[in-house]
């Protein structure tokens, strides 16, 4: 059965986040069992103004371009922790995924998340890095955090559409790239691939 694979602005969109600051992840210590189960439509936490207008502008947004730049401002705002000292431990869980030292990433990426909890920045780093590494239950378990914290981090949305495109609930992925475009609307490659996927479960269905 063929797969719908994350197309590359798409993941630029979840990784942008690993390489210009903190993420946000959920649980310091995923069960390696944890469920694939997630609500996009939790209740936000309360995030800056700045945050909600940038957002607001996204939906509004058609012109990709100017679309990107406003992605691009966005995730800055979720990156930023405000902590000088949480703002080491992202940079050096960065440089280690970098190096590929795995576990030392992820032991700063949990000292970041036991210091803030709410810090959407470090949930999503663990998240990428979990998914970078194949370990989709665990990546699903931080995007969960991820919408928890902020439902509309449509970077975590795209990556949670991918792992289950390509675990084959393809049902779920299509929910998933369909509240992905509510935010961001003017993204032309998520409109193929939900175009696509439509199209493939309205022909299974016949």
């Amino acid at each position: 059965m063929r797969r719908f694979r994350i197309c590359a602005p798409l993941i630029s969109a979840l990784l942008l986040a690993t390489v210009h600051g903190p993420s946000a992840l959920a649980q310091t210590d995923a069960p390696a069992g944890a469920s694939e189960s997630v609500s996009v439509e939790s209740g936000a936490e309360e995030m800056p103004e700045g945050v909600d207008a940038l957002i607001a502008d996204l939906k509004r947004e058609r012109d990709p371009e100017a679309a990107n730049r406003l992605t691009e401002d966005i995730l800055a705002s979720w990156n930023a922790s405000g902590s000088p000292t949480i703002d080491l431990l992202m940079q050096w869980a960065q440089s280690a995924a970098s190096e590929k030292r795995n576990a030392a990433a992820f032991d700063f990426l949990d000292q970041a998340i036991v210091l803030k909890p709410d810090f959407i920045g470090a949930w999503n780093q663990r998240a990428t890095l979990h998914y970078t590494m194949g370990n989709y239950k665990r990546a699903v378990s931080d995007i969960n955090r991820v919408l928890a914290l902020e439902p509309r981090h449509f970077g975590a949305l795209a990556s949670l559409a991918a792992i289950l495109g390509e675990r084959g609930s393809e049902e779920m992925a299509l929910k998933a790239w369909e509240r992905y475009l509510e935010i961001y609307p003017a993204d032309r490659q998520a409109q193929e691939i939900i175009t696509k996927l439509s199209e493939k479960l309205a022909g299974s269905r016949t």
